[in-house]
């Protein structure tokens, strides 16, 4: 059984990825925790003219109003979607969304979160889809970003971007054949080639990836002398991806500093639903 944390904050955008998560594994058997997450913030806006009510009495109505408010999605989601194989728990919490989901995967074994991600252009890319981003950075499972124009359509075109650096013993690696296989999808792999030949290791996982992948449709790519965003970008274009997939490898604090991460730059354009795998140091 899958376990699969839903957050919401009871928009269109993040109910729109509840009902592709559900969509998604439409036969598999999963638990569904649907969260809402308030802070302090939330209740003491308007603390002047409510001041009649103490701080722990506005904390109960916003705390009762996150749970109608669940109610109320998992309703529309049964609504819209009558499956036995689904079973929906919801969590209220008083938390910051990233680090009540770090608890939820340490206690509850979570083996993926949807997220909806409003997309960005130009300039408003700052201070668009920064809790997804927040959450890509932080989250010990595989994080599945879901754009808000973006409406189910099964996986069939899978483009896997990678620079065949990873762990081969990665535990969330099934997550993608499962996906590849029960939609009967093609998977994409593609390379940015920059005049360097692959390592002993990158061929190693080169290799790996392809025995991994011979029990579903797989054939690889090699974009030559362009920026990986770029690459992705194109192939997007050319082919009709309709699911995105990278492994999110560990980056150093100067890397941090003086680039930005390929992935953070992928979440904020993405078109299609993005499912970024953690690396096996960061699980640890």
């Amino acid at each position: 059984m899958k376990r699969i944390i839903l957050p919401t904050d009871f928009s269109e955008n993040a109910f729109n990825a509840a009902l592709y998560a559900t969509r998604l594994f439409a036969r598999e058997k999963c638990t569904f925790y649907l969260l809402h997450t308030y802070t302090p913030s939330a209740f003491y806006v308007g603390y002047n003219t409510l001041n009649t009510y103490s701080s722990l009495q506005l904390e109960e109505m916003v705390a009762e109003n996150a749970k109608r408010g669940l109610e109320e999605v998992e309703a529309r989601i049964k609504q819209e979607e009558q499956n036995t194989n689904h079973q929906f728990v919801k969590i209220a919490a008083f938390n910051l969304l990233t680090n009540e989901i770090e608890n939820l995967v340490e206690t509850h074994g979570i083996d993926l979160v949807v997220m909806g991600t409003k997309g960005a252009t130009g300039a408003k890319e700052v201070f668009i889809g920064t809790q997804t981003v927040h959450a890509l950075k932080k989250a010990k499972c595989p994080i599945l970003a879901v754009p808000a124009s973006f409406h189910y359509e099964a996986p069939k075109e899978i483009l896997f971007a990678t620079d065949f650096k990873f762990e081969q013993n990665n535990p969330f690696f099934p997550l993608i054949k499962d996906i590849a296989q029960n939609n009967a999808a093609r998977i994409n792999i593609l390379n940015a080639y920059y005049g360097y030949p692959l390592s002993e290791e990158q061929e190693g996982n080169k290799d790996f990836m392809d025995n991994y992948f011979k029990s579903a449709s797989h054939i690889f790519h090699t974009a030559e002398n362009v920026a990986v965003v770029v690459a992705v970008e194109e192939f997007q274009i050319k082919h009709k991806i309709n699911f995105m997939v990278m492994v999110q490898n560990q980056h150093t604090f100067f890397e941090n500093l003086l680039f930005k991460p390929v992935i953070n730059e992928i979440a904020y354009h993405t078109q299609v639903p993005f499912l970024v795998i953690p690396s096996k140091d960061k699980i640890q």
